[in-house]
């Protein structure tokens, strides 16, 4: 089955599905609003089920050459300690990959430069988008009205599309954690390719890049829209204490590279992620916190699904019915894990709970985390070849 397809989101999300679809013979068109798709954001960790999508999206082997492994760190205290450490060879045996990590303005690099040039409407936003007929979609976009059988709605968590579809919903709110975080501009010299520190009400991070700069983040408890005059150097104040290569790679950090982000979640889960032939993918279905690294992935996963979804079935109705049955469940369950690992790590204040976090963590058996991992990370991507 063949088709025509608009994609609303140039993000990775939106990239991906653009490619998978291509990869099954549909036109594609992907409409989105920012006049200019800058390589922008910090970076990101893709873990094994990420990479198999992005294999399928043919684009696996580049992602890989530009991503550096994440085999030795694990997670700390402010003062040091190991709470538990990380074995990317054990996890590589197991799935076939370590956690690789990447700047996300590469990944979308990569993603954008395995379409055409011109299946990409830049500057251009959906005003209205209505099925006009049982198997005609229309998407307005002011000068130019797109006719397609598909509309793939990747426009994030703040999606007009879903408020459309789902106008009873009461849409994303507030995780109750604010996110800053950058890469570092000269290279940092680092003991360990992934480090997780959690205080109280509190976490820093980082994941070593392949050209020896780093991207680091730092979460706080905060009201919603929390914001500070030098972020810089309130982090530094905050942070002085914790220990190293904290201070460092906040110092190797320009303050015009620092992003500063309310962790918004979609926390009432949709009833469908389809509405006729109208498919949401990515954070606009199932926006989640980033305490397991999982809302690319997903989203990556989404998109390959998608695909094979209208490569096997003989309608798009029923693709649209597979995709969302297949997906629905998953997405969900790894957003309500996500919420869950916020809760019992950066977000835990009281000094007993995060005594007893702690004990826990450090008589838990590897075995048992990597079966933890294992859960979210071991994912069978379809085939789109």
């Amino acid at each position: 089955m063949g088709g025509t397809a608009v994609v609303l989101g140039g993000g990775i999300g939106g990239l991906a599905a653009a490619l998978g679809l291509r990869r099954i013979g549909w036109d594609v068109t992907v409409v989105e609003r920012a006049p200019l798709l800058e390589d922008a954001g910090a970076g990101i960790s893709l873990a094994a089920n990420g990479l198999r999508a992005l294999d399928e999206l043919g684009i696996g082997e580049p992602v890989r050459d530009a991503s550096k492994g994440q085999y030795t760190g694990g997670t700390r205290t402010p003062r040091g300690g190991w709470l538990a450490r990380m074995d990317g060879s054990a996890l590589e045996k197991a799935v076939g990959t370590p956690i690789m990590g990447i700047p996300r303005a590469t990944l979308h690099r990569l993603l954008r430069a395995s379409l055409p040039a011109d299946s990409l409407l830049i500057g251009a936003e959906a005003a209205r988008v209505e099925q006009t007929g049982p198997g005609t979609v229309q998407v307005d976009c002011g000068e130019s009205v797109l006719s397609a059988d598909l509309v793939v709605a990747a426009d994030g968590i703040g999606s007009k599309v879903r408020g459309r579809l789902f106008p009873e919903h009461p849409g994303p709110v507030y995780s109750g954690s604010t996110v800053l975080r950058a890469i570092t501009e000269p290279a940092v010299d680092l003991r360990a390719d992934f480090e997780l520190t959690w205080g109280r009400g509190a976490e820093f991070g980082h994941i070593a890049l392949q050209d020896g700069r780093a991207e680091w983040h730092a979460v706080l408890t905060l009201p919603a829209g929390s914001r500070f005059a030098d972020p810089p150097a309130e982090l530094r104040r905050r942070f002085q204490a914790w220990h190293d290569p904290i201070p460092a790679l906040l110092e190797a950090t320009l303050p015009a590279a620092v992003l500063h982000h309310d962790v918004n979640e979609l926390r009432t889960p949709l009833p469908s992620y389809v509405v006729g032939r109208i498919a949401l993918l990515g954070d606009a279905a199932h926006a989640m916190t980033p305490n397991l690294g999982q809302g690319a992935c997903q989203a990556l996963e989404d998109a390959v699904t998608l695909a094979a979804a209208l490569r096997a079935e003989s309608t798009v109705e029923s693709a649209l019915a597979r995709y969302d049955a297949e997906r629905r469940p998953r997405s969900q369950a790894v957003a309500q894990a996500a919420r869950q690992a916020g809760r019992t790590g950066q977000q835990l204040a009281h000094p007993l709970a995060v005594a007893l976090r702690n004990t826990a963590m450090r008589l838990t058996p590897s075995r048992a985390a990597m079966r933890m991992i294992l859960r979210h990370h071991a994912w069978v991507a379809p085939q789109l070849g």
